[in-house]
């Protein structure tokens, strides 16, 4: 056990992140999962990991509360010392995230500090503390969106998040080469999960109107993201770096 890889995958219980923890599983790495409030699904994940063979675990965490991210990796680090006898991971997938939908003149301070504090201020932290945990040669995925690229009103606040995480990525690129870690960026266009109530799966103006936009005609779906994550933690993938991967089925081209 203490050979395979490890993977620390944010927000892994549902939607995409559980699709790239299962499909990271299928490259045959280990996952370590975190869950915000569900840990039911959580435990569902890791039993399907554990049936695929590979080592699996979940974890609580509250991606936008950076006090709670040094006891977080004590408990993560802990786990692996005990189940393989060392303590390091190779990849961080920054992907647990939230919705915001507001226009640009209604978005309200205490929404804009809540999804700033997930989706840039915790994948910031989040990335400098396990730095020390990431072996030499790992890999950091960071999610981002489309949105980051075109515009779709009443996504001001969380598409420009995206961009920060997006120019973040290529200075992360920059400064952890010299320990030859990589990141890429990872922008998914419009998915139907249950993201933001289901916005895109269950509303079927927006779906029409996704399906419309895209060159391959449909909206997109978790299996369609998972397996690009996954490819970018195999070594076939190791000179992308400090790239931008839109996997969208060509929206808004």
């Amino acid at each position: 056990m203490a050979t395979n890889k490890i993977a620390l995958v944010t927000g892994g219980s549902r939607g995409l992140g559980r699709n790239m923890a299962i499909s990271l599983a299928k490259k045959g790495i280990d996952v370590i999962l975190t869950y915000n409030s569900n840990q039911k699904e959580a435990d569902q994940v890791v039993a399907h990991i554990k049936s695929l063979g590979q080592h699996a675990a979940a974890f609580q965490l509250d991606a936008g509360n950076v006090s709670s991210f040094d006891s977080f990796l004590e408990r993560i680090t802990h786990h692996l010392k005990e189940q393989t006898g060392q303590s390091n991971l190779d990849f961080l997938i920054n992907n647990a995230g939230t919705a915001l939908y507001a226009p640009f003149l209604e978005t309200t301070e205490e929404q804009f500090d809540t999804a700033y504090n997930i989706h840039y201020k915790g994948v910031f932290f989040l990335t400098q503390k396990t730095l020390p945990h990431l072996n030499n040669g790992g890999r950091i995925i960071n999610i981002s969106s489309g949105l980051a690229r075109f515009a779709f009103p009443g996504s001001s606040a969380y598409g420009s998040m995206k961009g920060a995480i997006e120019v973040l990525t290529r200075y992360l690129a920059k400064e952890l080469g010299p320990r030859g870690i990589g990141a890429n960026v990872v922008a998914p266009g419009a998915i139907e999960t249950d993201f933001g109530g289901g916005h895109v799966r269950d509303n079927k103006e927006t779906n029409a109107h996704i399906a419309g936009v895209t060159a391959l005609g449909r909206a997109g779906v978790p299996d369609d993201i998972g397996g690009v994550v996954a490819f970018l933690c195999t070594e076939e993938a190791r000179w992308i770096n400090g790239q931008r991967i839109e996997v969208s089925g060509g929206m808004n081209l």
